[in-house]
């Protein structure tokens, strides 16, 4: 379905791609944070929010008809680069559970905050449906 690119020679990455080719319908997502259906944060941690955040992304494709092994592309902004190494276990448990095997190329950038005062980190995801 989807061409993961690794160059030979080099070290393969753990828990994303370098890059990936895909053909097919595109679906985004943007501004996804840790708050439940009703605008709530439920978690104060970036390991609870992250699962949220995953949660509601995949809500959000299963609307245009993609699933998690759909996904290409992520850029996930947290608020602090130390919280998320430090919470990498319940990240990867929860990625996981909700995710499966799926290892989109991936960025993950430090910001100083986000628009939501509670967010503590904010995803967006591009997903490629083959046609």
């Amino acid at each position: 379905m989807n061409q993961i690119l690794q160059p030979p020679g080099w070290p393969r990455p753990k828990g994303y791609a370098n890059g990936i080719a895909a053909s097919g319908r595109m679906i985004f997502t943007a501004g996804v944070v840790g708050w439940n259906e009703r605008e709530e944060f439920v978690a104060a941690d970036m390991a609870g929010q992250f699962r949220q955040v995953l949660e509601n992304t995949v809500a959000i494709l299963a609307e245009g008809g993609a699933a998690p092994a759909h996904i290409v592309r992520m850029t996930c902004y947290v608020t602090d680069r130390d919280a998320y190494v430090d919470s990498l276990e319940g990240i990867g448990a929860a990625w996981r559970e909700i995710l499966g095997k799926v290892f989109p190329a991936m960025a993950v950038v430090e910001v100083s905050r986000l628009v939501e005062p509670a967010a503590l980190v904010e995803i967006e995801t591009t997903a490629v449906v083959p046609q």
